[in-house]
């Protein structure tokens, strides 16, 4: 919901910082998004179109001669000469113009330049080039009653203005208008607060000689106001009305439908204008449609009802438009209208809100619909329809005497008991039935002491606060009222508070490495068949057993989480997705009497497992680098040839500094990944979650050190390496030869094959070298490479390939 500050002052005497007045408003709960000073556009001044000439060297652009008080200029009878994209205009036309030295307000400053040759002394502004709309297409064409010469913002009304943009939340349909913003800010600022009576001169006939409505459903029409209007001349409305129209994101249209959306905009109640020609016999009627009947709305599409939806229909109970939602298009005003039935109802909220699903239309009008709208209002605003159409139109208009005001079912005032110590436990201030009705008369909810010294005070919520129904919501608008800033901060205390634990953040923390790293998770079942253990190489003669298996084919606990992601593996493999990578963070059980077992119950064990189909033994070894960095854990790797289900010479164990064995790492054996259909390469990785999360929480109090800015060197190094030393060796022994400056060790490459002695294999790394404080020389990136050669060389018998 957008607002001017200029428009908001004509209800209620509103002064102040324009800032302040934003806190203000965003207190009371209608958040300032956006608050925005017009710009004052110095420098931009009306002007006259005195000529409009070609462009000798340019179909798109022609030559205007632009008359200005004072200024002399290269057009006809020296006029300023400008060059201008825009063909709106005619001779005679008063225009935006941005005289030389002016900065409009996208930045871009305007000076004299030539456009194919031809000089230009100035701009003709479209609104959208002034901040003052979205409308590109042509030149702001200007009244002829402004001053020619002047500033173009004094003339408009819009110097120094403020437009502030209000998020305005469903429960407070009051706020959806400028009356009620102004009701609200003024009651804060302890001004009154105003909502004129509109003036409209009438005259005959009688608006029931020309005009009738009728009510068919009551329950959905709770009140249907219309007035005839004649003399109509459909044109161009004002500029200011145009301007704050724009500013508030609407779009002007003609000067009918502009003052019906000004309306709307100003009251918060949509109304509705018709072709008084275009409807037979000037009757209107509302009911609900029994369905399949159609609608062309304004929008040009023809729209079927469902049963229930609510239309308005005409004296042949044909549907001329859908009730609170949209108009038709038969009965639209137009060029040649000169007599227009204006209507404005009170719709029951439910009944838009399904119908605008339904059909999947929301309008502007529907919104407010939805939300609620003041019924007591229908009889002020289509005055004030009246009004300014009559202001708006030369010459005037004829307004019919009096107004047709049909009822339906209409909600009555909710009475509202309050008791003052309640709204005190509440709000945790005291607060006495004085107090309670000064804050809550200015923003229109009456308040009478019940009897019996004062114990409860009965509000009477007006029709335009539907959202107020309990004394909570009583509760509410005296919060808002007196302030939140004011009430004081308290937080219940609970006597065990909710929180993670460590081991739970860890955990989560954990989750978040392996999904950073580009794994899925899965979640395999934790029943396994008899013979599956067997399929996937491991050991377990003795698993637990169920006794009642939901299934016979799945009657044993998994003793390891690799069956079931193997299974996966495999399910995605036939299915013809070869590249996977999973993980499980899950239970597997021991038997009882197992270590760690108690009450003969099964031991159970939460363990991590990742695969990756197609990876190796160094993509594994890579994610369990990064998790031991991520924790801080200072873990080696021990090559071993007997771990169940794991490549004979492509497998170690992840054991910790105090010697204590918490994973395995590798790949699987090929002949497990073949008893499965895999028919590539997989890499293992299993640890145990809780050594793992106690192995971080110990090294959780590690220091961080800054990031160098200074430039890296990379050197690569390959070495020929007997196939009893370890790839880590390798790695660690690199590290301790590499000093202070060597930032990382990454094996990128092994290789095993003809050029390579029986026995051996290649390893590639990658050392990353960086200073602190200073760029690296040549010679000092020489010396510390020659020196991690000779210590792999001399400490593992290596030789540098």
């Amino acid at each position: 919901m957008k607002v001017l500050l200029s428009w908001l002052r004509e209800f209620a005497p509103i002064d102040g910082d324009p800032a302040e007045l934003a806190d203000q408003m965003s207190d009371l709960g209608m958040a300032v998004e956006e608050m925005r000073v017009l710009p004052p556009l110095d420098g931009v001044v009306v002007a006259r179109v005195a000529g409009l000439r070609p462009h000798p060297s340019a179909d798109r652009i022609q030559l205007v001669d632009v008359e200005l008080p004072g200024a002399r200029g290269e057009g006809v009878d020296g006029a300023l000469q400008v060059c201008c994209g825009a063909f709106n205009m005619s001779v005679g036309d008063l225009v935006p113009l941005a005289t030389v030295g002016t900065t409009m307000p996208n930045g871009m400053e305007i000076g004299e330049r030539r456009l194919r040759g031809e000089l230009s002394q100035g701009m003709c502004c479209s609104p959208a080039e002034l901040g003052l709309g979205t409308d590109h297409d042509g030149i702001m064409i200007l009244p002829d009653a402004m001053v020619l010469g002047s500033p173009l913002m004094d003339q408009l009304g819009l110097a120094g203005d403020v437009l502030y943009d209000l998020e305005i939340n469903p429960n407070r349909p009051d706020a959806m208008s400028v009356a009620g913003v102004a009701r609200d800010l003024a009651a804060r600022l302890g001004v009154p607060f105003e909502m004129r009576k509109p003036v409209v001169d009438e005259t005959d006939p009688e608006i029931a000689s020309v005009a009738s409505v009728e009510i068919v459903d009551a329950d959905l029409c709770g009140r249907f106001g219309v007035r005839a209007v004649r003399n109509v001349s459909v044109g161009v409305s004002p500029l200011w009305m145009q301007m704050r129209l724009v500013l508030c994101g609407m779009r002007p249209i003609n000067s009918v439908v502009d003052v019906s959306n000004y309306v709307m905009l100003e009251l918060g109640t949509p109304n509705h204008t018709y072709d008084l020609a275009l409807v037979p016999g000037g009757h209107l009627g509302t009911r609900r449609s029994p369905g399949g009947e159609t609608v062309v709305t304004l929008d040009d599409q023809e729209r079927t009802m469902h049963a229930g939806d609510g239309v308005i229909i005409d004296r042949d109970d044909l549907p001329i438009g859908i009730s609170g939602v949209m108009g038709g298009a038969s009965t639209e005003i137009g060029e040649t209208t000169t007599s227009v039935l204006v209507e404005l109802a009170w719709w029951d909220s439910l009944s838009i809100t399904r119908t605008s699903q339904r059909l999947g239309l929301r309008s502007e009008a529907s919104m407010r619909f939805e939300r609620g709208t003041d019924h007591e209002v229908v009889p002020i605003a289509l005055d004030r329809f009246c009004e300014l159409l009559n202001e708006v139109t030369p010459g005037g208009v004829a307004t019919c005497r009096g107004r047709i005001d049909e009822r339906g079912n209409l909600p009555d005032p909710p009475k509202v008991a309050v008791r003052p110590a309640r709204m005190s436990h509440l709000l945790g201030q005291d607060f006495t039935a004085d107090k309670v009705r000064s804050l809550l008369e200015p923003i229109g909810l009456q308040c009478a002491t019940e009897s019996g010294g004062g114990a409860s005070v009965e509000v009477t919520v007006p029709s335009f606060r539907p959202d107020v129904a309990t004394e909570t919501d009583v509760a509410e608008e005296v919060a808002r009222h007196y302030g939140y800033g004011r009430l004081g901060r308290s937080v219940p205390r609970s006597p065990a508070p909710g929180r993670l634990s460590p081991t739970q953040r860890l955990r989560r923390e954990l989750r978040r490495v392996l999904v950073g790293a580009g794994l899925s998770e899965a979640m395999p079942n934790p029943f396994l068949a008899p013979d599956a253990l067997h399929r996937a190489g491991i050991a377990d003669s003795d698993p637990v057993r169920l006794l009642n298996p939901l299934a016979t084919e799945e009657s044993v606990l998994r003793p390891s989480l690799l069956p079931g992601l193997l299974a996966a593996a495999a399910h995605n493999e036939s299915h013809r997705n070869d590249q996977v990578s999973l993980f499980e963070m899950g239970v597997v059980f021991a038997q009882p009497g197992s270590a760690g077992s108690t009450g003969g119950l099964p031991v159970e064990t939460e363990h991590l497992a990742a695969i990756w189909t197609g990876g190796e033994a160094a993509d594994a070894v890579r994610l369990w680098d990064l998790i031991a960095t991520a924790f801080g854990i200072d873990a080696a790797l021990v090559n071993t040839a007997d771990l169940d289900a794991m490549h004979p010479g492509r497998a170690a164990l992840v054991v910790l500094a105090g010697k204590q064995a918490i994973g395995v790492v590798g790949e699987i054996d090929p002949g497990v990944c073949g008893r499965h259909g895999i028919d590539s390469r997989c890499a293992w990785l299993q640890l145990e979650v809780a050594a793992l999360l106690s192995a971080a929480a110990a090294a959780s109090d590690r220091t961080y050190r800054l990031v160098s800015t200074y430039p890296s060197s990379d050197i690569d190094l390959a070495f020929t390496v007997p196939d009893i030393v370890q790839a880590s060796e390798v790695g660690d022994t690199l590290r301790a030869a590499g000093g202070n400056e060597l930032r990382s060790v990454e094996l990128f490459d092994i290789y095993r094959g003809d050029q390579m002695t029986l026995g051996t294999r290649s390893l590639a790394y990658r050392l990353r070298l960086q200073a602190d404080d200073r760029t690296l020389t040549d010679t000092e990136v020489a010396q510390t490479r020659q020196r991690c050669i000779e210590a792999v060389e001399s400490t593992l018998g290596a030789a540098l390939r």
